[in-house]
């Protein structure tokens, strides 16, 4: 990695914080509000995720944004990248026609959804989120890029947690992370 991306990459660890038993005991949370908060971290997280893409994808037609972080993340990198922007959000919040599929929580069940016109058959697509923890909701937005036919490049985050093994969940597709815990 260059100088300039390793510098980048520091910055953004330094702007991710750590609440201990939150949102209950024994959990560690990653907070990503200072990134945000920091308009250099959050311009050194849009870089990195811009050189990714531009080093490892020819082409690329549009940025897929998983609720609701990915929703920070996403229409940056596509309006830097000059590609659209698509939302994955939970069952019940997108107007019009939609298509969902459902998927396992660590305490039940959700769904998640796309405007049936949001995506066409052979689309180059790159999914964005926050955080890979057990891959669920990740793997959801992938199965519904699959249903609509799209072509899933990969998928994107800014932090990992590598002892939850999301990544197994997400196989064949590649993962890139940012930061991993």
């Amino acid at each position: 990695m260059a100088a300039d991306s390793e510098s980048k990459l520091q910055l953004v660890h330094r702007h991710i914080r750590a609440f201990p038993d939150f949102p209950k005991k024994g959990i560690l949370f990653r907070d990503i509000c200072p990134l945000l908060k920091h308009p250099a971290a959050l311009t050194a997280v849009i870089d990195l995720f811009e050189e990714h893409v531009r080093k490892n994808y020819m082409e690329v037609d549009l940025i897929v944004g998983l609720d609701a972080r990915g929703f920070l993340f996403g229409p940056l990198l596509a309006q830097r990248l000059g590609v659209g922007f698509i939302l994955v959000r939970k069952k019940g919040k997108l107007p019009g026609t939609t298509v969902s599929v459902a998927y396992d929580l660590e305490y039940g069940k959700a769904e998640a959804e796309i405007q049936e016109d949001a995506v066409a058959p052979g689309q180059k697509v790159l999914l964005i989120d926050d955080l890979l923890a057990t891959g669920g909701t990740l793997f959801a937005a992938c199965e519904l890029m699959k249903q609509q036919q799209a072509d899933i490049l990969g998928c994107m985050v800014v932090i990992e947690l590598k002892e939850l093994n999301g990544i197994e969940k997400l196989k064949p597709y590649s993962v890139f992370s940012m930061v991993q815990y």
